[in-house]
């Protein structure tokens, strides 16, 4: 990245419980580069205008969009899951963000399972200069048993996408080497999602250092190689029980994120 540091970002989920808005006051406090906007049920990150005027008050700008592509967002915006990646692609455009990170399709969506490919290619050349970032998932356990909830994996390179996100908390909950997983990735490897894990079947979304996955040694590595991506910190801060813990929590991330980044 010619001796760029790598741009961090602080992701909206990582304020959760608080809303929206705490994010950009945080981001700004601590001296984060950006914001990564999960759309959720808040309506604040629902919309376009409002963020907006929280990058203009903050001084933060908003440089990637999770689009609402979880299970407690499935009627946010519509319930037609390609509506909402084209209306989160028309907020990342409105937002002036690069990437837009998405999933891989439900095993019961058939229908858009089934045409992901086509439209996910109709949505690029839509929507040009916007990486849509496909992000690793992980297995599930129902009754003792494991299940695969993603059509047709949650490991994204099977079958592959033109831009990935690496989210390490889910390779600790899929057991999987994150770095083996950045090789395969390739260049194609664009975002990367800031937790830590401990074990498999736990998305835990620690603060990175707190967990057992390879969070410094994956920043450094894609340094050295030259490689041109962000970072979102995607920590879990929701049982932090005061502010100054989640702020203690999130200048942490911020640091080890630098650190790393050299």
């Amino acid at each position: 990245m010619d001796g760029v540091a790598p741009p961090v970002l602080l992701s909206t989920s990582s304020v959760y419980p608080e809303p929206t808005a705490v994010a950009f006051e945080l981001a700004a406090k601590l001296g984060y580069d950006g914001i990564e906007v999960m759309v959720w049920t808040d309506k604040v990150s629902q919309d376009a205008e409002t963020l907006a005027t929280l990058v203009q008050h903050y001084g933060v700008p908003v440089r990637s969009v999770h689009a609402p592509c979880l299970l407690m967002t499935q009627r946010v915006w519509s319930k037609d899951p390609w509506e909402r990646l084209r209306r989160a692609a028309v907020m990342a455009e409105r937002l002036a963000a690069p990437t837009v990170v998405i999933h891989p399709p439900f095993a019961w969506q058939r229908g858009y399972a089934r045409n992901f490919a086509e439209g996910l290619q109709r949505l690029r050349q839509r929507f040009e200069g916007i990486a849509f970032a496909m992000e690793n998932m992980y297995p599930i356990k129902m009754a003792k048993r494991g299940f695969a909830p993603y059509s047709p994996d949650w490991d994204p390179t099977n079958p592959g996408y033109d831009n990935y996100t690496l989210d390490l908390s889910h390779c600790a909950a899929s057991n999987t080497d994150a770095l083996d997983l950045a090789d395969r990735m390739g260049d194609n490897l664009t975002h990367v999602h800031l937790g830590d894990g401990s074990g498999p079947g736990m998305d835990e979304h620690a603060v990175p250092g707190r967990g057992n996955q390879p969070c410094g040694e994956l920043l450094s590595k894609l340094v050295e190689q030259g490689r041109d991506f962000s970072v979102a910190v995607e920590v879990s801060t929701r049982k932090a029980g005061h502010r100054a813990v989640r702020e203690a929590d999130l200048a942490e991330s911020l640091e080890f994120a630098r650190r790393h980044l050299v």
